[in-house]
């Protein structure tokens, strides 16, 4: 097992009382429904506020195949978040390179993650997406 999914495996099992800055660094579990099974997916992932919202990377590592998750999101906006051990419906958006806020969303996100997504991007030519989260409860 890689520290990813220790680290995810713990947030979960814990209900988020161990999980949230274990990496150094804020996350998130993201639930989001499966665009083809219907079932419910969890990802743990960084994440940088933006007022009361919360900016996700759809990095996958720098893959030139995006993350599951984001094809899930295309599918059906509506996720769940969890923060520490809050949980919250949401309503997921997602910014491409063409948006006006993405420069800003970007470098927000970038900068809290020590320029780990700029080394991303330099690995895939595609333009990486952002997702905006935003609790609506």
């Amino acid at each position: 097992m890689d520290l990813l999914s220790l680290h995810q495996r713990l947030y979960e099992r814990t209900d988020g009382r161990i999980g949230h800055k274990l990496i150094g660094v804020p996350s998130l579990l993201l639930r989001t429904t499966g665009r083809r099974t219907g079932q419910e997916r969890t990802s743990a992932l960084v994440y940088a506020r933006d007022g009361d919202s919360y900016v996700l990377v759809a990095s996958n590592g720098g893959s030139d195949r995006p993350p599951g998750w984001l094809f899930n999101i295309e599918a059906n906006d509506a996720v769940e978040i969890q923060v520490g051990r809050k949980r919250s419906p949401a309503v997921a958006a997602i910014v491409t390179a063409d948006d006006a806020s993405y420069a800003r969303l970007w470098k927000l996100v970038n900068d809290r993650n020590f320029g780990r997504y700029d080394r991303y991007q330099t690995k895939t030519e595609r333009r990486i997406p952002l997702v905006v989260v935003t609790a609506t409860a």
